[in-house]
């Protein structure tokens, strides 16, 4: 009897195991499409940063301008983390609504930053779109 048990017990284990597996190996297009703006942020953070100061909010609001979503809830860790790692600097102005506002601007060694980070863009984008201009070409076998 507790062999037969065993058995039916093992095969409910194996049966979740392979439900949770299949639960996270399933694709999933907005996790995917997340992961892709992420990898792009900093790029684009520094972008619109390396034009001259630039103001949080504004910065969110030039973002969405251009279909790139961010919540000022991701864009400031990523502000204090690049501040932190020396890339920006930033600078209290005087606010006549409220109190006064932090400006962030690019460091020298955020500007050697952004230009790494500008030439990899501009390999991954030729790369990428190289070969999605190749979709309606089959492949040499």
């Amino acid at each position: 009897m507790n062999e037969r048990r065993n058995r039916k017990l093992s095969r409910m284990i194996d049966s979740d195991s392979l439900n949770v597996l299949a639960k996270k190996t399933d694709m999933n297009i907005e996790n995917t499409q997340s992961q892709m703006r992420k990898g792009i942020l900093e790029f684009c953070i520094l972008s619109i940063i390396r034009r001259g100061e630039a103001y949080p909010s504004d910065i969110v609001e030039e973002m969405r301008a251009t279909n790139l979503q961010i919540l000022e809830g991701t864009l400031y860790p990523l502000l204090t983390r690049l501040k932190n790692a020396e890339m920006l600097t930033y600078r209290w102005v005087e606010s006549n609504s409220g109190p006064p506002r932090k400006y962030f601007s690019l460091t020298p060694k955020g500007e050697g930053f952004y230009q790494e980070l500008e030439q990899t863009w501009n390999e991954l984008s030729n790369g990428v779109n190289a070969l999605a201009r190749k979709n309606d070409q089959p492949l040499n076998n």
